[in-house]
């Protein structure tokens, strides 16, 4: 029987689930063990003769992909076809903003735009919002919202950069991803669950990627959360490309191939210790560059 295309819209290890083109929602498996098909992906499938389910047959050409690599040190793709990456941080659990910079850098290299949500801003308690990282953010012309899933404030314009648009969100464990997008999503609602009351880290509550439609047009990719992310850079000088003050500097160094490490005439160094450039977002470059070389040695 002759094949349709369809978008993955959730993934279940080997399973998965799949939208036809005509809008009709189907379950599917996978032909093999080779096809590695994630939410967003866009497959040839066709259904099985005699049962319920649809068997995909070939990935199509991806225009990008979010990747990281696992603990073999191999490149898992965690998602594909993004419009947009939704950064999340959070009052609580503590940000780890360098989690946040290798997001950001997968989405520049990527091609997909980035926002970078501040979540639970209820919980300051009128306390004054003064935090150097989202003054960061905003000196490069990255747009930062502050949120709160619980008062709804900056929802408002989180569904309106979202709308029309495929969207992943990600962040540390308990920031609070699945109970933003339970906000802006037009129906399926996704588990949530409180911080852990003795580590005071997130507890994982998203078990399988799915792709849910947003009330005002577009989609939203619900991932898990995770407690560290690194992007899988092809090459060392990509690193610079993620992080744009840095590749915007970098186009006066002295050398066409510096590092902006150790190399005389640096223009992004120079930068730096003029306090063009953060020191902070210096030091998170420096961190990908470091997990880009472990890994190409076979040590992350």
């Amino acid at each position: 029987m002759s094949s349709e295309s369809a978008v993955v819209i959730a993934t279940y290890s080997r399973r998965m689930r799949l939208r036809l083109a005509h809008g009709k929602i189907v379950n599917a498996r996978i032909k093999g063990k080779r096809l590695k098909p994630v939410c967003g992906d866009h497959v040839a499938a066709a259904p099985i003769e005699k049962e319920a389910d649809w068997l995909i047959t070939r990935i199509l050409e991806r225009r990008n992909q979010l990747t990281r690599p696992n603990m073999r040190g191999q490149i898992e793709v965690l998602a594909a076809n993004l419009d947009m990456l939704v950064v999340v941080a959070a009052v609580s659990p503590l940000p780890d903003w360098y989690i946040v910079d290798r997001y950001l850098c997968a989405a520049e290299l990527m091609g997909a735009d980035s926002v970078v949500v501040f979540n639970k801003i209820d919980l300051l308690s009128g306390q004054d919002l003064e935090i150097p990282e989202i003054g960061e953010y905003r000196d490069i012309g990255l747009p930062v919202l502050e949120c709160s899933a619980t008062t709804g404030q900056g929802l408002d314009k989180l569904q309106k950069i979202l709308s029309g648009q495929c969207t992943i969100v990600v962040g540390q464990s308990g920031v609070g991803k699945s109970s933003l997008i339970n906000e802006l999503v037009a129906e399926s609602k996704q588990r949530t669950a409180d911080l852990s009351a003795k580590s005071g880290e997130g507890r994982h509550t998203t078990v399988n990627s799915v792709m849910i439609p947003l009330q005002g047009g577009g989609s939203v990719i619900d991932s898990p959360g995770v407690r560290d992310y690194a992007p899988a850079l092809s090459a060392l000088s990509d690193a610079a490309l993620g992080f744009r003050e840095i590749a915007a500097a970098a186009q006066s160094c002295r050398f066409a191939n510096c590092q902006h490490l150790r190399e005389p005439g640096c223009a992004v160094k120079e930068a730096v210790a003029a306090e063009k450039i953060s020191s902070r977002r210096y030091e998170s470059f420096k961190r990908v560059v470091n997990l880009t070389k472990q890994l190409s040695q076979g040590q992350y």
